[in-house]
């Protein structure tokens, strides 16, 4: 690819009718723009922007299908300025650094102005981002990169300071239940006489996961390995087609957190069906069963805590059934674990008593231990107070010492504060007794 290529190729009848239906669908005008309306429609500042031929640069991100693409080609068939396009995952940086020397002689010497379209821009790691930094900071050139990862951790801070951030959202349910029924009407598409019932279109939209793309190349394979002619195919027949859905997860992106952010917080609101939905999820999607398994070991300390002690044990049990049967089985354990905790009385006292003792370990003075709870194995140890004034505690009635355990300078202290949900409010109760009891050893 060069400077001077034109953009877009043209492409011939025998090319285009053996396109993939995706790209025969892809749409040519803004108008024929599916599921964007918030950000396409007329007055709004994308439309505008490419409507005068005055876009600036900008990150589009969205999840795959969504329309990212689509957009950089209808910028590309309607600016005057030369249009340069290329996929991170193909092209090196040396190439980059060529096209953007080529925009900014163009620039210097013609007044040309030059839009570099990188398709997945997060495959240039941060140091190689760093290269147009300068052609976009000297109007050298304009920058639109797509991604589907979040731009705020894959997109260079000082770059993407540089560019506005286009949030391309999913697309709806009815949105590709629109490209699909405009697909309908390729002539490609009904050459092949084949009937589609509507359920079984609504089958195909429902398992795109708001991906066009993926939509019209599940069409695509159900119209040409259907026979032509005879009755509407049936949802079971597309089904059968199509067998599953591909779902989308990222195991090293944004999805992969906020899929298990999800089922965490399912489970401290006690909603099972969310929570056992999200896991499926995860795991369907490939995601490592050991990850969910940690997740849900830490949601019983974290959310349930000494409410329900025995969360902890289910929640470590699972991990155990991961590692003993693996994936498909230790799903259902991972599910029988889920649920438990989501229905657990809930309590974050050990969760904010551990922070607040961290806190005050990290920030706080530090202490030494108090010499009648320090260990005196010498005879020296002895002789200098180590262990003196120690009491044990099972010679008291009440299982508890008349004595601090805490440093002086925190006696008193509070890190642990029991709330009244299940077994922590009979914990609540004995810790209650136990600081009675001292007290009142004390006075005597």
């Amino acid at each position: 690819m060069t400077l001077f290529d034109d953009w877009p190729p043209k492409k011939n009848a025998a090319a285009e009718a053996s396109s993939p239906l995706p790209e025969r669908m892809r749409p040519r005008t803004l108008d024929e723009v599916v599921g964007l309306d918030e950000l396409l429609a007329p007055g709004k500042f994308l439309r505008t922007a490419i409507e005068r031929d005055r876009v600036p640069s900008l990150i589009f991100w969205g999840p795959p299908g969504s329309g990212k693409t689509t957009l950089a080609r209808i910028i590309a068939a309607t600016t005057q300025s030369t249009f340069v396009t290329f996929s991170a995952t193909s092209s090196g940086i040396k190439e980059v650094k060529s096209i953007m020397e080529d925009a900014r002689r163009a620039r210097e010497t013609r007044g040309t102005r030059t839009i570099v379209f990188i398709d997945e821009i997060h495959r240039f790691n941060k140091a190689q981002q760093d290269a147009f930094l300068a052609y976009v900071e000297h109007g050298d050139i304009v920058l639109i990169g797509a991604t589907t990862e979040n731009p705020s951790f894959e997109v260079n801070s000082a770059l993407l300071s540089r560019c506005k951030v286009i949030v391309i959202p999913q697309l709806e349910h009815d949105d590709i239940l629109r490209i699909l029924h405009r697909a309908l009407e390729d002539e490609i598409v009904r050459s092949r006489r084949v009937a589609i019932s509507p359920e079984a279109l609504d089958f195909i939209a429902a398992i795109s996961g708001g991906d066009g793309r993926q939509a019209l190349n599940s069409l695509q394979m159900v119209v040409e390995t259907s026979d032509p002619g005879g009755e509407p195919l049936s949802r079971e027949a597309v089904r059968t087609i199509l067998h599953r859905r591909s779902l989308s997860h990222d195991k090293a992106g944004e999805s992969h957190y906020n899929l298990i952010s999800a089922l965490h917080k399912s489970i401290r609101n006690g909603d099972a069906d969310a929570a056992i939905y999200w896991l499926v999820r995860m795991l369907e999607g490939g995601e490592d069963p050991m990850f969910v398994a940690r997740r849900i070991v830490r949601a019983a300390s974290e959310d349930i805590g000494l409410a329900d002690p025995g969360a902890l044990r289910i929640a470590i049990a699972a991990k155990s059934a991961v590692e003993f049967v693996g994936m498909p089985e230790c799903g259902i354990a991972l599910a029988e674990a889920a649920v438990y905790l989501a229905q657990a009385p809930k309590s974050n006292a050990i969760y904010t008593a551990y922070e607040d003792a961290r806190r005050e370990v990290r920030e706080g003075d530090d202490p030494g231990v108090p010499l009648h709870l320090r260990n005196a194995p010498t005879s020296l140890m002895k002789e200098i107070g180590y262990g003196a004034g120690y009491k044990y505690a099972h010679d008291f009635d009440a299982q508890t010492a008349p004595m601090d355990c805490l440093p002086e300078s925190l006696a008193g202290r509070r890190f642990y504060e029991p709330k009244d949900s299940g077994v922590e409010k009979q914990i609540r109760t004995k810790l209650d007794e136990f600081r009675r009891a001292r007290d009142a050893q004390r006075k005597r």
